[in-house]
């Protein structure tokens, strides 16, 4: 064929050609493509496609919403079809209708923006009522606690100062800024009828609508346990009428049930936790308490103990407090330390300065041992105790010293 035919070949096959569209998005579409760039990133890092369920991060699940979302919708598949190089579009999306009702709203929302366009998405088809979804997440989330036997005396304890009156509840209040800010390890609330414990917080993760949140380790009077968020824990407690915060013990001025008008405050006995991350420390945190003596405000003794190495150069958490009437508060302190003595940890840290520091007032005894050698201070039975560090109780001796 001469190049002549070629150049006519061409020149009518051109006429035939479509011209080139320059390609405009919408910044919905934009958005959808972007959301889906991020599920992407996630199978190349992770080599799968993101996965549902409670025991994935919570960006996964997010991840895993989305695509089936995106699967679910013609326009979506239509728009994304060229890059979908890994084949993440070939699923039916027959997990989204189940996955949502374990969502947040405020989740959801995060999830579907863009994909929704017009339509209201604050009307999910297939999601039940809010309270009833928490109240089947409460319930289905729970498993049985392998470990139950090392908190059953936790919750023993609490009820004991619960029915003595060294706690007491208190309404977990929407507006109370500083109790919505504030669940930490080692508080108790009451959720379901059932009492619930903080074992531990998990790393900080960043929620949907910009807030930090973490993973709770809840563990429950009955034996049981959950993982719920930090955010879902505060929303079950303010929709629950009967839930409620156990305050942290205090108790009444020792040697005394009252305090007469001249009897002079001499200070208080404080229990504290540490948070340090030493890994002594870490290993111990729920029986290794400090035991001291103040005779200034607590919250101000301990306000820069992440400066000071008396704190192990760590912020700490106030277990208890205890007012003290009428009473020398050193010799109290050297009774306190002699007779807890066995327990006393050994722990070398570094001041600011880098200089060697051994604190002597940090003890691996648990809680209900502190509140019982209290007691015993105030009967004035405690000079004929001592603390066994094997049988973790306070035993009795003769004046010789004998058990």
């Amino acid at each position: 064929m001469s190049d002549l035919d070629l150049d006519d070949l061409r020149s009518e096959l051109a006429e035939f050609a479509q011209p080139e569209k320059k390609i405009g998005r919408s910044p919905r579409d934009e958005r959808i493509i972007a959301g889906f760039e991020e599920i992407q990133r996630f199978v190349e890092q992770h080599g799968r496609a993101p996965l549902h369920g409670e025991d994935r991060d919570i960006f996964e699940r997010l991840y895993a919403v989305r695509l089936d979302r995106l699967r679910a919708q013609d326009d979506c598949r239509e728009l994304l079809a060229s890059l979908d190089h890994q084949g993440l579009l070939a699923g039916d999306g027959s997990f989204a209708a189940a996955t949502v009702e374990t969502m947040d709203e405020d989740e959801l929302l995060a999830v579907l923006e863009g994909i929704a366009g017009d339509a209201d998405i604050t009307q999910l088809r297939h999601v039940r009522p809010s309270a009833e979804k928490r109240a089947a997440e409460e319930i289905a989330n729970r498993e049985p606690c392998p470990d139950f036997d090392n908190f059953k005396p936790l919750f023993a304890q609490v009820q004991r100062d619960l029915d003595s009156g060294v706690r007491s509840t208190r309404r977990f209040v929407k507006d109370a800024g500083f109790l919505k800010a504030d669940i930490t390890d080692g508080q108790f609330f009451i959720l379901g009828g059932q009492t619930a414990y903080v074992a531990e917080v998990g790393e900080p993760i960043k929620a949907p609508n910009g807030e930090l949140d973490a993973r709770l380790r809840l563990i429950y009077s009955n034996g049981t346990e959950s993982n719920l968020l930090r955010r879902s824990l505060q929303r079950a407690l303010y929709k629950d009428e009967a839930g409620r915060r156990i305050t942290e013990p205090t108790a009444g001025p020792l040697f005394a049930s009252e305090n007469d008008d001249d009897d002079q405050a001499s200070g208080t006995i404080y229990v504290l936790r540490s948070k340090s991350d030493h890994p002594l420390v870490a290993a111990n945190r729920e029986v290794l308490h400090k035991i001291g003596v103040t005779g200034g405000d607590v919250v101000r003794r301990v306000a820069n103990a992440k400066l000071d190495p008396t704190f192990l150069m760590a912020d700490v958490e106030i277990v208890a407090t205890y007012t003290l009437f009428n009473i020398n508060r050193t010799k109290l302190e050297n009774l306190i330390h002699r007779i807890f003595d066995p327990a006393r940890l050994e722990i070398e840290v570094k001041d600011r300065f880098g200089n060697p520091v051994v604190p002597r007032e940090w003890f691996l005894v648990p809680r209900f041992v502190v509140d019982d050698a209290v007691e015993k201070i105030r009967s004035g039975a405690i000079t004929h105790y001592l603390y066994d560090p094997k049988s973790a109780r306070l035993i009795s001796h003769d004046d010789n010293g004998n058990v």
